[in-house]
């Protein structure tokens, strides 16, 4: 299962089952679990740790120093969940002393070619990132968000659960959960009503997000009042409750 052209130091630990295709190099302090694939051409440094059931193509870049000037050496982390699909060209950098000091991604992700997540990112379960999307430092992401082809969200930046950001969306400021965005700078464009029905939201709550949308969005009231009366139907309607703390917790001002 381990091509024999692959180098592999020997304090590196690869489960049983792990597939290590031609000329990857997998360093010392990298743990692989098993039924993991890693394709040919594939580079993995340490200190990295992979879950079960992955796949990462060639030409990936797994677990390299943070792109952070203030980096200098010290001993970060990467940590990959299972079952996540890393495409070609993908970069994933290791987190920094500065914040979280490790980068960590979930689990059923789905990363397309040329695809950048940076040092102390914070990625949920079930996020797509398409071709080309770039992560700057310290993002979090939540389940199920989409980034379309050439997104690019600015360091510090939230992106709520089950949002929508549009191709070559610029992103700097912080993206309710629900919500679809789209430019440079990203505005708000609607609710993700697609992506809620694929995911069996029913059209009831569907159409109390979209209320909730308006009035956060159409009403022109401040958003504090906007809080408050979401406080009142978040008491009918369960699935604003993850809207409501977004809004309430957001260290920097959300796309409006």
């Amino acid at each position: 299962m381990i091509d024999p052209k692959a180098v592999i130091d020997p304090k590196a630990e690869v489960d049983e089952g792990v597939t290590i295709g031609a000329f990857s190099i997998i360093s010392a302090d990298v743990r692989i679990g098993k039924g993991t694939v890693v394709g040919p051409h594939v580079v993995i440094k340490g200190t990295t740790r992979i879950g079960e059931d992955n796949h990462i193509f060639q030409y990936a870049s797994i677990g390299e120093d943070p792109q952070d000037k203030k980096y200098a050496g010290e001993q970060t982390r990467l940590e990959i969940g299972d079952r996540n699909v890393i495409r070609e060209f993908v970069t994933m950098n290791r987190g920094s002393v500065q914040d979280a000091v490790a980068t960590r991604i979930g689990n059923d992700n789905l990363f397309m070619a040329y695809t950048h997540v940076a040092h102390d990112c914070q990625i949920g379960n079930h996020v797509i990132m398409a071709n080309a999307a770039s992560l700057a430092g310290h993002v979090k992401i939540d389940d199920w968000a989409i980034l379309s082809g050439f997104t690019m969200v600015h360091q510090f930046s939230h992106i709520g659960a089950h949002s929508f950001c549009g191709m070559g969306s610029a992103i700097n400021k912080n993206v309710p959960p629900y919500v679809t965005v789209s430019g440079q700078p990203a505005k708000p464009y609607g609710i993700n009503s697609e992506g809620l029905r694929r995911r069996g939201f029913d059209d009831e709550v569907i159409t109390q997000i979209k209320r909730a949308y308006k009035l956060i969005y159409k009403k022109n009231i401040r958003l504090t009042e906007a809080v408050s009366i979401l406080m009142e139907m978040r008491q009918e309607c369960d699935e604003l409750a993850p809207l409501l703390h977004f809004i309430k917790h957001s260290e920097r001002s959300i796309v409006r």
